[in-house]
C-alpha cells in the first residue's frame, strides 16, 4: 500500500459557540475556506480539533460534517489514537464510511518502550484495512518514536506514512533516508516544513494552514516543485505568525486568526483558555497584513 496523503494538508480546529457546544455552521465555513484556497487533504480530529476534549459522539458528528461538505473532492484523514491498544483496535473497527486514512499518535503518558510502541501499532494496523499514518510528537507524548521504530513500523503494509513533530532535523532526515517504496514523512512542524521538503518529505499535516491556506499551499506546491526561490519568500512572510500560533499553545492561536478572518468565534474548550489579550493583538495584526497583502 503506498502513501495517497501528500502536499498541504491541515489539522482541522473544532469550532465551538460561547456555550461550548460544536458550531456545525462554522466548521461547514471552515472546509469550504481549506477547499478554495486548495488544500490537499483534511485531518478531522487531531490535538488541534481539541479531540481529548470531545466525546466519540461528538467526533462522530464532526467527521460526518466534515464528510458532508467535503462532497468526495478531498481525502479525509480521521484521528484515532491512544494509550489503550485494544479500546483503539476497537475503535478502528467502527470507523465509517467517507475517511480514507488514519491518523493515529504514539501512545502518551503510559510512556512504552520502543517495543512496546511497535507491538501497539501492529495490533491496531491489525483492525482497519484503512492506511494508516503514524503520529511521533514527543513534546505531547513523553516517549519518542526512534528512526529504527519508524523503519520497522513501515514493513507494515497498510503503515504508509508518518508525522514527524519530534522537531529533531536530524532525526527526520534519517527516518527519510531509510524509508521504504511506499513510505513517506511528512511534517508535523509548520516552521521547518520547508526544509524538510527540501530534505525529502512530501508534505504536512499543519496547523497554519487552517487560517492561511491560500498562502500556505502555495508555498508547499512550490516547494515540491523545487521552486525553492518562490517557496522561501512564503515560508519567511509565515513565519512570525508561524510562532505567534504556538506562543501560548495550540489551537488557541489559530482560533484567533480564523476570528480575526471572520470564520469563526475563538472559543475552546477547558482545560484550554484562550490567548493573552497581548498575543491576540499581535495575531490579529499580522493576521490582518498577511490576508491583505
Amino acid at each position: 500500500m503506498n502513501n495517497i496523503f501528500k502536499g498541504a494538508g491541515v489539522a482541522l480546529v473544532t469550532p465551538f459557540k460561547e456555550d461550548k457546544s460544536i458550531d456545525f455552521d462554522a466548521l461547514r465555513k471552515l472546509v469550504r475556506l481549506q477547499l478554495d484556497g486548495k488544500t490537499d487533504f483534511l485531518v478531522v480530529q487531531g490535538t488541534t480539533g481539541e479531540s481529548p476534549a470531545l466525546s466519540w459522539e461528538e467526533k462522530l458528528q464532526i467527521l460526518q460534517t466534515v464528510i458532508d461538505e467535503n462532497a468526495g473532492r478531498l481525502k479525509i484523514v480521521f484521528g484515532v489514537g491512544g494509550n489503550n491498544t485494544l479500546a483503539i483496535g476497537e475503535t478502528l473497527k467502527k470507523v465509517p464510511a467517507g475517511v480514507d486514512g488514519i491518523l493515529s499518535v504514539s501512545p502518551y503518558y503510559n510512556k512504552p518502550t520502543q517495543q512496546g510502541i511497535i507491538e501497539h501499532y501492529t495490533h491496531i494496523a491489525a483492525c482497519t484495512d484503512l492506511p494508516i499514518i503514524l503520529y511521533n510528537v514527543p513534546g505531547r507524548t513523553g516517549s519518542n518514536v526512534l528512526p529504527t521504530t519508524t523503519i520497522e513500523l513501515a514493513k507494515i503494509p497498510n503503515i504508509v506514512a508518518v508525522k514527524e513533530a519530534s522537531g529533531s532535523m536530524e532525526q527526520i532526515m534519517e527516518i527519510i533516508r531509510l524509508c521504504p517504496d511506499g513510505f513517506e514523512v511528512l511534517s508535523g512542524d509548520d516552521a521547518i516544513t520547508l526544509p524538510l521538503i527540501a530534505s525529502g518529505a512530501v508534505g504536512v499535516i499543519s496547523v497554519v494552514n487552517n487560517a492561511f491556506p491560500e498562502l500556505f499551499n502555495q508555498m508547499i506546491h512550490e516547494a515540491l516543485e523545487g521552486n525553492y526561490t518562490a517557496a522561501r519568500k512564503k515560508h519567511l512572510d509565515l513565519l512570525p505568525v508561524t510562532k505567534m500560533l504556538f506562543e501560548e499553545g495550540n489551537p488557541g492561536g489559530v482560533k484567533v486568526a480564523l476570528e480575526t478572518r471572520g470564520i469563526l468565534s475563538g472559543h475552546l474548550r477547558l482545560p484550554l483558555v484562550p490567548v493573552s489579550n497581548s498575543l491576540k493583538q499581535r495575531i490579529v495584526t499580522e493576521t490582518n497584513r498577511l490576508i491583505h497583502a
